[in-house]
């Protein structure tokens, strides 16, 4: 998917954050969403490439995938269920 013509809901950067923070706050920010909505998690630990597209396919929810950015970062997004 082109993640490029994503417009998210809610964004949660967690940049500097190693794991487990960045899921616990991709966790937290996933429960304020309503069904439908996407949220953007913003990223620096390598775990989370592992970490957030697993807990993105749980719980009827949908990982819509992941882009690496020039700043060293990498956007994710999920569309909760």
């Amino acid at each position: 998917m082109d993640t490029s013509t994503i417009n998210a809901d809610k964004v949660v950067d967690t940049s500097g954050l190693s794991c487990p923070m960045p899921l616990l706050k991709t966790k937290k920010a996933m429960k304020e969403l309503s069904s439908g909505q996407v949220l953007q998690v913003i990223g620096t630990d390598p775990g989370s490439k592992n970490d957030i597209p697993e807990f993105g396919n749980k719980d009827g929810n949908e990982f819509l995938g992941m882009q690496d950015t020039d700043e060293g970062k990498t956007n994710y997004y999920i569309k909760k269920g």
